[in-house]
């Protein structure tokens, strides 16, 4: 027999989920930032500088991520309203993440580094990519969680999907910092 306690030990299995989930993903941009050291090593490796505006897509995510700890704290204090919006706010924060991305990319184009000019700004696209690709999906959780807090009431609906949100959320917006500190030491 189970008892309540043990019970209240055990992890959600959507958490659990996501847990395993990140740590996938942590593991293939690990190998992605592996094999960049490793090419990184080659005679015709490209140095530069990355664009700035990845700086101001730091800013975003950053706050995007103060947005969905609140959007979380206000869900668990019963407060849809602030809830809705600070979910609108952080998915929102996270386009903005990736359009300040693409035009990075448009930027680095103009300069002569296309996807196929050289393997060092094919690193770059692939990578981070990825990064925004992740991002969008979780933008696309957001709009689901605030599309629900609409059609559902409060009663009813359970705080686990936007601690996952928010879990996944701050695990890209560290991924991000990882990938812009580990950029901006390798070149």
């Amino acid at each position: 027999m189970i008892t309540m306690n043990a019970q209240k030990n055990k992890i959600h299995p959507h958490k659990y989920s996501m847990w395993i989930a990140m740590a996938s993903i942590t593991m293939m941009f690990i190998g992605f930032t592996s094999a960049y050291v490793v090419k990184r090593a080659q005679a015709n490796w490209l140095s530069f500088e990355l664009p700035a505006i990845f700086w101001v897509s730091t800013a975003l995510i950053l706050l995007s991520s103060l947005t969905i700890y609140l959007a979380q704290r206000q869900f668990k204090a019963r407060n849809m309203s602030s809830y809705k919006q600070l979910i609108t706010i952080t998915a929102l924060l996270g386009l903005g993440f990736a359009v300040c991305q693409i035009i990075g990319f448009s930027d680095m184009k103009n300069h002569g580094l296309a996807l196929d000019s050289t393997v060092s700004a094919s690193f770059i696209y692939v990578i981070v990519g990825a990064h925004i690709l992740h991002v969008l999906g979780g933008v696309v959780v957001l709009m689901v969680l605030f599309f629900r807090a609409y059609r559902t009431r409060i009663r009813t609906y359970s705080a686990v999907p936007i601690e996952v949100a928010s879990t996944y959320w701050h695990f890209v917006d560290g991924l991000w910092i990882y990938l812009l500190i580990f950029f901006s030491l390798a070149r």
